[in-house]
């Protein structure tokens, strides 16, 4: 499948009980398609979601990584998630895990989950206080295979705003400690659809950041992530010069156009390039 949830650069989500809505979904150009049974849904309504859920699944020729933002597993809704899921005859590539705030919370939904020829990758949306007090123990699960930031309900936890600057420490704590532990981090998305002016400075902010991609709330925004997130001509192009120039001066420090450059530059050049030519 192509591309991979660790390549994938916008994350797309729908609600489990909108079936409409899951062919624009899958090809919205989001790397990661989510079907929702959990905020989008109200309790009396979840067992529907998991029974409509599984039809989002049944596309094996998608274009992207098909996965659900299932309920918490430490929840009563949550453990029937998984007794669900296990059962479905199309499985998700990708689970995400909300209200992550361990790393059992990753463990357990691996123990349900893994079967024979089966061993879908597990991500964790960290959006509580808790989570961020705890973020290396997170981040130490053997079957993590990311993050993402979940800022609407971490706002709501701490009474702060949605602004850039209200959630600026949160996505520090979260991109250092992914960082540490080298998974891949995802930003939350930008919820006002009024133009996209608004989603590119905030992705460009998250680009610089050290963020991987962003997550989308409309089919429309995809196209901006991509374009954001994607590393450019320019860039690339930069980091291949990096990299001639580190091995002519044997990593020795060196000048780039007009730049001085030693082993941290030659370091994020040759992870660009590698990734860029898929070596990585």
């Amino acid at each position: 499948m192509e591309p991979s949830s660790n390549r994938a650069r916008a994350w797309i989500i729908t609600p489990a009980l909108r079936p409409d809505r899951f062919e624009t979904a899958r090809n919205s150009g989001a790397g990661v398609a989510l079907v929702d049974i959990e905020d989008s849904v109200a309790v009396p309504d979840k067992q529907l979601a998991r029974t409509a859920a599984q039809q989002f699944f049944e596309w094996p020729t998608a274009p992207c990584t098909l996965g659900v933002r299932m309920n918490s597993p430490l929840t009563l809704e949550g453990a029937k998630d998984l007794v669900a899921m296990a059962a479905y005859t199309a499985r998700p590539d990708l689970i995400l895990v909300p209200k992550t705030e361990s790393a059992r919370d990753i463990e357990l939904v691996a123990g349900v989950l893994d079967a024979e020829g089966y061993t879908p990758d597990i991500w964790a949306l960290i959006e509580t206080p808790r989570a961020f007090e705890t973020l290396p123990t997170i981040m130490s699960a053997p079957r993590l295979g990311g993050v993402i930031f979940g800022s609407a309900d971490y706002a709501a936890s701490v009474r702060c705003g949605l602004g850039w600057d209200a959630l600026y420490y949160a996505r520090c704590a979260l991109i250092n400690a992914a960082t540490a532990a080298s998974l891949p981090a995802i930003d939350a998305p930008v919820y006002t659809l009024d133009g996209e002016d608004a989603l590119r400075h905030e992705a460009e902010k998250a680009k610089d950041l050290g963020f991987y991609g962003k997550g989308c709330v409309h089919p429309r925004q995809a196209a901006v992530i991509n374009d954001v997130f994607t590393p450019s001509d320019e860039e690339i192009a930069h980091a291949r010069a990096i990299v001639a120039a580190a091995d002519k001066s044997g990593n020795g420090v060196t000048l780039v156009d007009g730049q001085m450059v030693g082993t941290p530059f030659f370091t994020r050049a040759r992870a660009l390039v590698a990734e860029v030519d898929g070596t990585l």
